[in-house]
Parts: C-alpha cells; sequence; structure tokens
C-alpha cells in the first residue's frame, strides 16, 4: 500500500529534506505492513483448517438447506461436499453481486481458469479453490460437471426469464444435477441409475429454488418464471412484481410445482435399484419435499409470508431420513 504525506502550499525549501526522510520512513514502514498483511493471508490460505471454516461458513450462511445436509454425509465425503457447495455458492451468487454483464463474465472466466489450474495442481491460493482442489484429488472429481456449472451459470448472466419449463429443466440439469453427480463421486458411487435420480432430483430442485426465490426476484423488479407457462394463464410479469394472488397467478405456480414433484417421482421410482450408498447424496429431496408441500397448503400462493420462514424441523427431518436408506 502506497502512502502519502500531505504538505502544506509554502512550506520553507529548508524543511523538504525533512519530509522527504518522513515521506521514506513512512512507504518503508507501510511497505513492512502490507508484506507482513500479505504474508498473513498467505498463510491463512494454506492453512487447511481455515480454509475448511470457511467454506463451512460460507455454505451456512447462504445455502443453509445443503449445509445440513453435508453435516449428515459419511465423515468421508462431508468436508468434500461442504467445498463442493462452496464453489456452487460462490458461482451462484455472481449474477447477484454485480452490476454489468461484463463484471460477472470477468469473474466466470476466473473460475474456469481456477478450474483448469486444480487440475494441474495449482490452485489459486483461496479457501475455497484450495478446499476444491483437495476434494478434485482425494475423490477425482469430473472436470466436466464442474466447468458444466460455470458454463450453465455465465449463461444465465443474460438476466432474461426462461422461455419455457424445458430451458428452466436443461438449467437445473446442468448446475444442480451437475452437482449431484459431484456429490455421487465423493461417496463413491457409480452407478447409471443413482445417475438417473440425481438427474430428476436436480431438476426438481432446481425448478423448486426457481419458485422459492420469486418473491425476492420481485421485489426488484425481475421475474424468471418459464414464459410458456405465464402466456397459457394469462399472468403477466407485472402481475409478480405486483405480488399479485390471484387465480391465474396460482395457476402458474401450480404447473411449475407439479413438474417439480413430476421429477421427484421419477427419482423415486429408481430407488429399489439405486445402491445404499448413494441416498445420502439426495437428502435433499427432504428440503424440496418439504417446500412442495407448504405450497401446497397456501394453495399455490408462492407470495404467501409462511412460505418466507424456514422449517424449524427440517434438521430433525433431515436427520431422522439419514437413518434410512430411502430418499
Amino acid at each position: 500500500m502506497a502512502a502519502s504525506v500531505g504538505v502544506k502550499h509554502g512550506l520553507v525549501s529548508r524543511r523538504s529534506s525533512v519530509y522527504r526522510d518522513i515521506f521514506t520512513n513512512t512507504s518503508q514502514a507501510a511497505g513492512q505492513q502490507s508484506s507482513a498483511r500479505t504474508a498473513s493471508s498467505s498463510a491463512r490460505s494454506q492453512d487447511p483448517l481455515h480454509n475448511e471454516n470457511f467454506c463451512l461458513e460460507l455454505v451456512r450462511s447462504r445455502d443453509y438447506d445443503g449445509f445440513v445436509s453435508s453435516l449428515l454425509l459419511p465423515e468421508e465425503a462431508r468436508r468434500s461436499s461442504l467445498a463442493l457447495r462452496a464453489f456452487n455458492v460462490e458461482v451462484a451468487q455472481v449474477k447477484d453481486s454485480v452490476s454489468q454483464k461484463t463484471i460477472g463474465l470477468m469473474r466466470m472466466q476466473f473460475w474456469k481458469t481456477a478450474i483448469a489450474d486444480i487440475y494441474r495442481d495449482e490452485p489459486p491460493k483461496q479457501p475455497v479453490t484450495t478446499e476444491l482442489w483437495r476434494a478434485v484429488r482425494k475423490h477425482d472429481l469430473t472436470k466436466q460437471w464442474l466447468l458444466r456449472i460455470i458454463t450453465e451459470r455465465e449463461r444465465d448472466l443474460d438476466d432474461r426469464a426462461y422461455k419455457n419449463l424445458q430451458d428452466l429443466e436443461t438449467y437445473s440439469e446442468n448446475t444442480q444435477s451437475s452437482l449431484l453427480y459431484l456429490q455421487l463421486e465423493c461417496l463413491g458411487v457409480k452407478n447409471v441409475h443413482a445417475d438417473h435420480a440425481a438427474s430428476h432430483i436436480g431438476k426438481a430442485q432446481g425448478i423448486a429454488t426457481c419458485l422459492r426465490a420469486t418473491p425476492y426476484h420481485s421485489s426488484r423488479r425481475k421475474v424468471y418464471l418459464p414464459m410458456d407457462v405465464c402466456i397459457l394463464h394469462g399472468a403477466s410479469q407485472e402481475s409478480f412484481i405486483r405480488r399479485s394472488r390471484e387465480q391465474n397467478v396460482r395457476d402458474v405456480v401450480y404447473d411449475i410445482a407439479s413438474q417439480a414433484h413430476v421429477h421427484l417421482q421419477h427419482a423415486r421410482s429408481f430407488s429399489l435399484r439405486v445402491p445404499a450408498a448413494a441416498t445420502p447424496a439426495f437428502l435433499q429431496t427432504v428440503v424440496l419435499e418439504d417446500y412442495l408441500q407448504r405450497v401446497r397448503r397456501v394453495d399455490f400462493d408462492v407470495f404467501h409470508p409462511s412460505l418466507q420462514n424456514r422449517n424449524p424441523l427440517l434438521p430433525v427431518q433431515l436427520y431422522l431420513r439419514s437413518w434410512k436408506t430411502t430418499y
């Protein structure tokens, strides 16, 4: 950090050498302090405990449901799961944290480069990338799934509503399902039926997340719900921005929630063929089912205040489900 010394106009020349000395000494001191801070920061980034705690706190604050689900995974997969979720949070929050698409694209390029460096065993000295590198080495994670998450999030920077439900399903497959494929790899599961189940669960989760986020997006005068469903029921974007509770708005929510339910049922149709070792990766179905049940109880009023409250029993429900070999 460069130091500066303010000098008043009109100082006599004999004082200038004194100020030069002060400036030099201050700059040296500042440089030493800056070097100390850099060394301290570098040391923290190389501290495994610091990196692990950073990811844990990031996921706890930004993805609480995923945080609780990860804590219930087998110990050998828990830390890697949190690293993956921290990576997902970092990439997902780019869209809401930038004011210009160009800046968002630059951040996405950072993550693409970081993934390439991770697979060259040269991870950037940053807590999430360091933990992700550890997970990649430990479980031989597939690079394709990580890059697919980034690429899809990058496309989403266009900030447009989905044209149809299929577009939303594609987005969900490329983001949520890809994350589940990586979770399965952390658990050491390579099974085609588990992959099919993960695909449908990811789609259901992505659809439900789009619904859950509707009140937040509406408050920012944005609507991302599939346009074909909105047009079908004559519900305009303005209806959602006004937080309308009219029947046509509820019908849109019903159709979208129903599609999430269909994917959940398809995922469960594979349950007898999915190995028990895979079921911890699917604990998110508890969260998904809880939301779908609650939105049904309020007659598909996506703006109902009760839907904005976290279910206090959810950690208990997740814990109980973790003891079973079903999802």
